[in-house]
């Protein structure tokens, strides 16, 4: 990227410490919302980003995790203050990522279910060679396959996707992101994701670019994974260790890759609690 851009953003209280969330792939910052409201109510002020190619922030050329976390960045120079920052997925490796590279910028990081790791495309995350295969791909060609043009309804949408997105969850979770302009039949539809180049740059999201030599972040770090989540393993443990030495790592029962979604209420009350922490 040459010309600098400003992200989307969206912010809840109007004074306390600063959290900011960052979403994951087909995410957008109201995406946590609900949780961002019950933040706030506490004594935070709360801003929810949209990353590049996502929500209303503006699309990119390519995508790369060291500018979003650049682009991240530049949000919190304005500041004024340290925040804890908090990042699921592919929003997770943006948070660490901007954690090494700029340590002075955070009070604390939470990452939700991701690991500091290279993601196979096949999956591959158990020894279990009949594991099914990332399915991000398929939901990117199930999106780009909708004729947008003839769609009449959202529903419509809903049951284009069913076939490669069977989680009733997760396609309402990408239908966030199918929107309208106009009203009537002037009103035509739009995906507010960059799909070609989401689909085109995919693989390098799968990665986890080597941080700067010698590199880590010292503060304090809350990890939450899904139970029933095989994004964050056993073996992954050494290296979040190595970078991130003051890590806790907090498993919900009952949750999957989409674990503040799936069990918010658990979720809430854990990030309360290392808040608390954090900002005496």
């Amino acid at each position: 990227m040459t010309d600098p851009i400003r992200l989307s953003a969206r912010t809840l209280g109007t004074g306390g410490p600063r959290v900011v969330f960052v979403h994951g792939l087909f995410g957008q910052g109201r995406n946590w919302t609900t949780i961002a409201r019950k933040l706030a109510e506490d004594g935070h002020r709360v801003n929810l980003l949209d990353l590049p190619n996502h929500g209303h922030s503006p699309w990119t050329d390519r995508v790369d995790y060291l500018d979003m976390a650049d682009l991240v960045a530049a949000e919190f120079e304005g500041f004024g203050e340290p925040v804890t920052l908090v990042g699921h997925s592919m929003g997770g490796k943006v948070a660490m990522q901007l954690a090494l590279r700029r340590p002075e910028l955070l009070r604390a990081l939470v990452v939700v279910d991701i690991a500091p790791t290279d993601y196979p495309e096949n999956g591959g995350r158990t020894e279990d060679p009949d594991e099914e295969a990332s399915p991000f791909a398929a939901f990117i060609a199930a999106m780009q396959a909708i004729d947008l043009d003839q769609l009449q309804s959202r529903e419509e949408a809903d049951d284009a996707l069913r076939a490669a997105v069977p989680s009733t969850m997760v396609r309402s979770f990408l239908l966030q992101s199918l929107v309208r302009d106009g009203i009537g039949a002037d009103g035509g539809w739009r995906w507010r994701l960059n799909l070609e180049t989401l689909a085109r740059d995919l693989g390098e999201l799968r990665r986890f670019p080597d941080p700067p030599a010698g590199a880590t972040f010292d503060g304090p770090v809350l990890w939450i994974a899904g139970a029933n989540s095989t994004y964050v393993l056993d073996r992954d443990r050494p290296r979040m260790d190595q970078l991130f030495p003051a890590t806790r790592l907090v498993r919900i029962k009952n949750a999957g890759h989409w674990v503040h979604s799936e069990q918010p209420e658990v979720f809430l009350e854990t990030v309360r609690r290392f808040l608390q922490q954090v900002e005496r």
